[in-house]
């Protein structure tokens, strides 16, 4: 009963350091922050922060965690959407608009860690399987449903949708004066224009 009771407050615990780790992060870097940091942040003596992670590294796994949860949630509130492109659409604006900046700078950090460290690496590419696939089947459901036009190419257009959306946390994460709001309506316009037909292209160009 005892452990059981101890692992229940451990759970609680971890979102709190998650957020506080977050904080620290955009501030500082991951490589200037410490753990006493976080554990300062957090409100808590660094013992008993380690008992929940033993390590940054483990921090940082623990954010790529929690970002994949968050967006396995969102695509499946996605399948339940009675219009999948407007539900589409306002995932975009959720994590480029709602969400604040400070996300985009914590997702750069991962990245530049996920190039040193490959169990980061390989964390950060089961999120970025996980979004392709949700696009792709986001997409896919779609054109059954004749939402978008029937020769949209759906591998060519869920890689310009990563690649316009890798690009625009880049843009937020490194410059203060990003406007969110243009970019994701003119990358909406031309997302609009392949699904419509109106633009054609082809993965094997």
């Amino acid at each position: 009963m005892l452990q059981e009771v101890k692992s229940s407050r451990q759970v609680d615990r971890r979102p709190q350091i998650l957020d506080a780790a977050e904080r620290c992060f955009a501030r500082n870097g991951f490589h200037r922050t410490t753990m006493q940091d976080v554990a300062r942040e957090a409100g808590m003596v660094p013992g008993n922060l380690y008992r929940y992670f033993p390590s940054k590294s483990a921090i940082i796994a623990g954010l790529v965690e929690r970002d994949r949860a968050e967006i396995a949630a969102d695509f499946a509130t996605l399948s339940k959407a009675q219009n999948l492109i407007s539900a589409f659409e306002e995932l975009g604006r959720k994590h480029f608009i709602d969400q604040p900046r400070t996300k985009a700078v914590i997702a750069l950090h991962i990245w530049s860690e996920a190039a040193l460290d490959p169990e980061i690496a390989a964390q950060v590419a089961t999120v970025q399987a996980e979004v392709r696939h949700g696009i792709r089947d986001v997409l896919l459901r779609a054109r059954e449903k004749a939402e978008i036009h029937a020769d949209v190419d759906i591998e060519a257009l869920t890689q310009l949708i990563l690649t316009l959306s890798d690009g625009m946390i880049r843009r937020r994460a490194i410059d203060a004066d990003f406007h969110s709001h243009g970019e994701i309506e003119n990358s909406l316009c031309i997302i609009g224009a392949v699904l419509s037909g109106s633009v054609r292209f082809s993965h094997k160009c």
